[in-house]
């Protein structure tokens, strides 16, 4: 919590010295209770309360004195605030290697399914494109406000032969520039990666998280598959463990979020996951009248307590 007036913050001085007094006073009526009281006397003329009693509303009125002061310096918090307008890039890896079993039904279309599940919870004032990348990067939706048009187009994917890891990134970024027009205000953007293997083709992934970071648009990566994952091919199975470390590293350098998943419950976990991230900003908000309230409330329940219990408003 940050105060936009902290000189305000003084005003707890005297309510600190007020319930010092109450403490004080407390102290020397016991003292004098016990000194000149007739006590067996004193337990027959006044009911036995319980102390607590006594007390609370005490404690309600400072608590309240004390939130007012803290009112008075305007305080302000980080308050989550959902993006109005924003541009989502799916990229998707369809190298061979994602035709591997070891995801039911297979790695591909368990990330397709997901990813149309993705799109389809994301807010419909996003700007939405969608990315392949094999041997090369191809953009198979175009970066637009038709969520229906994205989550259809990824009934068109293929898988071929090797993996281009950062034209996939380079090919997303073309597509978040294309979709700030002439004169329009640059929109925020973040571009989701999922891929289940090395660069073996193209753009290196520095040089491609490079560019990223320079422009301003996050990458979050999602490794995907296990580590024992096999293709068949020519009636051999071939290993096609995770590249985990290339993904974080893309991730990290751009100020995305590295996420891993090794089956389709856990990728739509992580789906879900970002979906309820990247439509989000964090910004300071005074809350003021907030904690003016609870003062407020504090203080009434004060002096209900007190009214009840002794006849009396405070």
């Amino acid at each position: 919590m940050t105060f936009l007036f902290p000189w305000g913050l003084l005003v707890l001085i005297p309510v600190a010295a007020l319930a010092i007094a109450y403490l004080v006073m407390l102290r020397r009526r016991d003292r004098y209770a016990v000194r000149f009281a007739a006590l067996p006397l004193l337990d027959k003329a006044i009911p036995e309360r319980p102390r607590w009693r006594r007390h609370l509303p005490a404690g309600l009125l400072l608590a309240a004195l004390g939130l007012t002061a803290v009112a008075v310096a305007r305080p302000e918090m980080p308050v989550r605030v959902p993006y109005e307008r924003a541009t989502i890039l799916v990229a998707i890896d369809t190298s061979d290697s994602m035709r591997a079993t070891d995801v039911d039904p297979d790695r591909l279309t368990a990330a397709l399914d997901a990813a149309g599940d993705f799109i389809g919870q994301l807010p419909d004032t996003f700007n939405v494109g969608v990315v392949t990348f094999s041997g090369s990067a191809t953009v198979i939706h175009p970066a637009d406000g038709d969520h229906d048009a994205a989550r259809r187009s990824l009934r068109m994917v293929t898988t071929q032969s090797r993996t281009a890891i950062g034209d996939g990134v380079l090919a997303s970024l073309e597509q978040i520039r294309a979709a700030v027009g002439p004169g329009q205000q640059e929109l925020p953007a973040h571009i989701v990666l999922l891929s289940d293997g090395s660069n073996t083709s193209g753009t290196a992934i520095p040089a491609a998280a490079e560019q990223a970071s320079d422009a301003g648009v996050p990458v979050s990566t999602i490794a995907y598959g296990s580590e024992w994952g096999t293709l068949l091919s020519g009636g051999y199975a071939i290993p096609v463990p995770v590249d985990h470390e290339a993904l974080a590293e893309l991730s990290d350098t751009t100020g995305g979020t590295a996420y891993e998943a090794e089956n389709r419950d856990e990728l739509r976990n992580v789906y879900r996951d970002i979906g309820s991230s990247i439509g989000w900003r964090t910004e300071q908000r005074e809350v003021t009248p907030w904690v003016a309230g609870i003062a407020l409330l504090f203080g009434l329940v004060a002096a209900a307590f007190s009214l009840r219990w002794f006849s009396r408003l405070l």
